[in-house]
């Protein structure tokens, strides 16, 4: 079986009752494994297998059902679906634009001029085109539905309404069926068209709010350049659409442009913004042989790399990819919502349907008349919107806030479950440091020529093979440091190297070095080095034939943010741990200097998924952070892991949450957006279900026996689309929202 996992764009969908039906549809095709509906952002996430699956099949399914899904790679780019929804607004716009201008008059010849000649007539003519043309959708779609035997939102609008309007049309052509039974005959014409009217007004208030969730899957889409500027086999510049740029094509970037695809710096250098990518405010340098990634964007000079990943194998196609399938996933509590959006529109129904019984019963000689508005307006009131959208607008604002900060956010369900984390488990190489040995100072025998032993050091290491060497290149080279020409060169195994510089031989090595050579080593020297060796660092010396002439300390660095971001943690009310294979000593040494009261040290990969086994035996809910193949164990454990940036493939594709940067605050911060975002949910459920408690019994009429008060449809309307809108602005405060670190 070959199992894939791909997001659809989804049309025609007007409330969480219809990604209900689509999804229950989806789940009945042959080879869809798991399928999932969101009614936020209109997609649809998709599990299946390639073998039995049939993508044409399943869509005249959905199609059948009332919308479509659009799975052609020419229907379903970016910038296709970007055309369409602008389209789709255009028209909605218009719709909505005619039928609000329709309404006012009609609204107010019923409330001030009811007694004009032909009023009747005049209302039944300004209320047809709002019922049959700018609110046609909603008879379809229930007529679709109702072929089904389901239901959605349009079958509440389609009988609401529908009724409203029949029933003003028979008392206009048979007012004696009325009058002979000594009755009035009322019409509703303002009701029916006022109500499509606020419904369509709150849905474009919608669509508007709704885009603004997905603001940050634009701003990545945009990051993108169209064309580049390739060079051509004779040396000649091309300027090509990106669609075309092929692995190892040569691309030319200059001053201010944005990089095309990921590559390799072949010629050039320049510094690189890659803010939007990292989160890194300061500019990278990039020269012959650094990595540049597609979508960071080139400040004042000009190179040529060498394509290396194109198309949807880049690291921004890559987030851009998992932000989409994170904003369609579902968290926990929303297949709480789902069952009862499922529910939802055939209690509603049934409600409204009581409370034209009981105004029919208990309502005396206006009981008719109170009873068929009262069921209009049961059904135009409770409309399942706000509650489908409740969760998912909050969770699409919150993966986009997390993405704009450099967190990538696996699925809607880890977004969900890191609010409850108590722990956070960090390896130390790579996460709490820098991963890479770092000379951290150079100490020299008195009356050493420093400057020339500089070099000498320098020349000798640049030609070794061993890790520690590029370390201590590295160091000289940022110097400035000059090198000189060392001959007869040569390594000696498990101690060192040696070469000949003006005559004089010179070594570069450990301690076994010092003891085989007998070398003799100054007080000062000693000293220095003891103190070094205390605090876990490595130490390389230079010597001639018998004396040591300077010793180099060489650590892997501790980052800079270690400190601030562990404080920030046990600030939010969070223990931190720290796992390590190294030693107890150099353990001890980055704890301290983290400010983490508890660790393991010499730890193998299975002893660090067992300590995070023993805290969530106690009652931990724990976060694992790690950044290499040897913690992907750990993180496979843990309740939410945490692969950090430039990490292994292997490590970021078992964790639920990628810090696309190695920035350690990243951690509180996605720990901060989860907190805030469920926070929002609740809030989003709290008044979508607070609405329809209290708006369904006021608009079935409870408040009238006490003060005579009746809900108008109309206000009913314009109550629901409110409700709607309520909600998604509401999840939109996260965009805006700051995180931990900046409020610290």
């Amino acid at each position: 079986m070959s199992a894939i996992i791909k997001t659809f764009p989804v049309t025609g969908m007007h409330c969480a009752a219809c990604a209900l039906n689509i999804e229950q549809a989806l789940k009945k095709q042959k080879g869809v494994i798991k399928a999932g509906v969101n009614f936020a952002n209109n997609t649809a996430l998709l599990e299946y297998d390639t073998d039995n699956a049939n993508l044409e099949n399943i869509k005249k399914e959905v199609k059948a059902a009332g919308y479509d899904l659009l799975i052609a790679d020419d229907e379903n780019t970016p910038e296709k679906i970007q055309e369409r929804n602008r389209m789709n607004y255009m028209a909605l716009r218009l719709k909505t634009t005619w039928a609000i201008v329709f309404s006012i008059p009609l609204v107010v010849i019923s409330m001030l001029a009811m007694n004009m000649p032909y009023a009747n007539y005049i209302m039944w003519a300004l209320a047809t085109p709002v019922v049959a043309i700018f609110g046609r959708q909603f008879f379809i779609g229930a007529w679709m539905q109702a072929r089904r035997f389901t239901a959605n939102m349009d079958t509440l609008v389609a009988v609401s309404t529908g009724i409203a309007y029949l029933f003003s049309v028979f008392n206009v052509l048979n007012p004696e069926f009325w009058t002979d039974r000594e009755m009035e005959p009322h019409v509703y014409f303002e009701a029916s068209a006022g109500v499509i009217a606020f419904i369509l007004l709150g849905k474009l208030l919608e669509e508007r709010a709704r885009a603004n969730t997905s603001v940050a899957i634009q701003k990545l889409i945009g990051l993108q350049p169209d064309w580049v500027t390739r060079v051509k086999e004779n040396q000649e510049e091309e300027y090509i659409s990106i669609k075309e740029v092929k692995v190892n094509d040569l691309i030319v970037v200059k001053p201010g442009e944005k990089i095309a695809v990921d590559g390799m710096v072949v010629d050039g250098s320049s510094w690189v913004d890659e803010s939007m990518l990292t989160g890194e405010p300061m500019p990278a340098e990039k020269k012959q042989g650094d990595k540049v990634t597609g979508g960071t964007i080139n400040n004042n000079g000009s190179f040529t790399f060498r394509a290396e990943k194109v198309g949807s194998n880049t690291l921004l196609a890559h987030i851009i990819r998992k932000v989409q399938e994170a904003q369609g996933s579902k968290a926990p509590v929303q297949k709480l919502v789902d069952k009862i959006a499922g529910i939802f529109v055939p209690v509603v129904i049934g409600c409204a349907i009581l409370s034209f019984v009981l105004w029919l019963i208990l309502g005396g000689e206006d009981g008719f008349y109170h009873g068929l508005m009262a069921f209009v307006t049961v059904l135009v009131i409770a409309c399942p919107c706000a509650l489908g959208l409740a969760t998912p607008t909050a969770i699409i604002a919150g993966v986009g806030k997390g993405a704009e900060n450099g967190i990538l956010i696996k699925d809607a369900e880890s977004l969900e479950t890191a609010h409850k984390i108590t722990a956070v488990v960090l390896d130390k190489t790579g996460t709490l440091t820098e991963g890479k040995p770092l000379v951290i100072d150079v100490a020299w025998k008195e009356g050493a020529d420093a400057a020339m032993l500089s070099s000498v050091l320098f020349s000798l290491e640049q030609k070794s093979q061993h890790p520690l060497a590029a370390a201590i290149t590295t160091f000289f080279s940022e110097l400035g440091t000059p090198p000189v020409n060392i001959r007869s060169f040569e390594s000696i195994t498990g101690s060192g190297i040696t070469g000949l510089y003006a005559g004089n031989l010179y070594f570069a090595g450990n301690n076994k070095l010092l003891t085989a050579m007998n070398i003799k080593v100054s007080e000062k020297l000693a000293i220095q080095t003891q103190t070094w060796l205390s605090e876990a660092r490595t130490v390389v010396w230079l010597t001639d034939h018998a004396n040591a002439l300077a010793a180099i300390a060489i650590a892997d660095k501790i980052k800079r943010e270690a400190g601030m971001a562990v404080g920030i943690l046990q600030h939010m009310g969070i223990s931190v741990f720290m796992l390590t294979g190294d030693s107890v000593q150099t353990a001890t040494l980055i704890a301290k200097e983290a400010g983490i009261p508890d660790f393991k040290a010499e730890c193998t990969p299975n002893d660090k998924s067992e300590y995070i086994k023993e805290l969530q035996g106690l009652g931990w809910k724990v976060a694992m952070a790690g950044d290499g193949i040897n913690d992907s164990q750990a993180l496979a454990q843990a309740d939410i892991s945490i692969a950090m940036g430039r990490g292994t493939d292997v490590a970021i594709e078992v964790a639920k949450m990628t810090l696309i940067s190695s920035d350690l605050t990243l951690i509180p911060r996605a720990i901060d957006l989860s907190r805030r975002t469920v926070h929002v949910i609740r809030q989003n459920l709290f008044w979508a279900f607070i609405y329809n408690i209290i708006g369904i019994p006021l608009a079935a009429g409870i408040l009238y026996p006490v003060n005579g008060f009746l809900l108008n449809p109309m206000l009913a309307g314009a109550a629901m689309a409110l409700s709607s809108v309520s909600v998604v602005s509401n999840s939109l405060r996260l965009k805006w929202s700051k995180l931990a670190v900046s409020e610290m």
